[in-house]
């Protein structure tokens, strides 16, 4: 049987099983209230939010949530914030059952945010 691929993020959320359901729902409000004028998306199958870029983007997994930031630049500058966290290039991976702290996250994006607003802005004057 194939699995269909979530077309909202309502629809991916729908999906996810307790108790990665709830955080990742909290996870989701802190964004939203971090950077409103953002655009919820499914890219790449996960729900994503956009503010003229990618900014950030989640997913739950078997054992772990995910939380995308997309740039290694964030993580190296956030670097000590995310000691208790497992890291990659540009993922956070945390308990299924453990948010994320609101406080983290909206300085994550906002961080993500002046990124995105940097890169448009050196485009603009090249």
């Amino acid at each position: 049987m194939k699995r269909t691929a979530a077309r909202t993020v309502d629809e991916y959320l729908a999906k996810v099983p307790q108790p990665a359901r709830a955080t990742l729902e909290q996870l989701r409000k802190v964004i939203r209230a971090a950077v409103p004028e953002a655009e919820e998306v499914i890219s790449y199958q996960v729900p994503t939010f956009r503010h003229r870029r990618s900014v950030v983007a989640f997913a739950a997994f078997e054992d772990h949530c995910s939380l995308f930031v997309m740039s290694p630049d964030v993580m190296e500058a956030f670097k000590e914030d995310l000691e208790d966290y497992g890291t990659s290039r540009g993922t956070i991976r945390f308990p299924v059952d453990k948010p994320l702290p609101a406080a983290l996250v909206r300085r994550l994006v906002k961080a993500r945010i002046a990124e995105n607003q940097a890169a448009a802005k050196g485009k603009q004057q090249r």
